[in-house]
């Protein structure tokens, strides 16, 4: 995936809310390319990684191991999908694993490539962090929403079951 590619691809992403073309192009003169094998594991469980991650092509199952070693996939993400932004932002362990579905291509930020910006591009940094935090309030509200819809479910209340 070459530069005007990367630069298409942050464009179609939840970050580009606040940023322009000029920005996104800025953003991708950073980003490299990945391509995962099916099955390939971009992050593990417990694994400290400070880069954010969009999806380029094919997906990633987002799981996680449960009681018994079991795992369960809770998510899917798809093209255009960000992921790893919480560990990017606040440098923490993953809680959960990104294995590829299929072969499947990311391009990446690091936290640290980032920051090199800061003092000559704040307003890059400023809308990238704005578009992080909108696609994490977004998760949290479909995942309070599946919540209360399981809730319901269970409980019997709020609607026919």
């Amino acid at each position: 995936m070459n530069n005007p590619d990367i630069c298409n691809l942050i464009q179609q992403s939840s970050l580009t809310g606040d940023l322009n073309e000029a920005q996104c192009s800025d953003l991708s003169s950073i980003a490299t390319t990945r391509s995962l094998d099916d099955k390939e594991v971009l992050i593990e469980q417990g694994q400290l990684d400070e880069t954010l991650y969009i999806v380029s092509s094919g997906a990633l199952a987002v799981e996680r191991t449960i009681a018994g070693g079991n795992t369960t996939t809770l998510h899917i993400l798809k093209p255009g999908d960000l992921a790893g932004e919480m560990g990017f932002v606040d440098g923490t362990e993953h809680t959960a694993t990104l294995r590829a579905m299929g072969p499947t291509g990311v391009a990446s930020i690091g936290r640290d490539d980032l920051e090199s910006l800061l003092s000559t591009k704040p307003e890059v940094v400023y809308g990238l962090m704005c578009g992080i935090v909108r696609t994490a309030h977004r998760i949290l509200r479909e995942m309070n929403q599946q919540l209360m819809e399981l809730s319901n479910y269970i409980t019997k209340v709020h609607g026919r079951y």
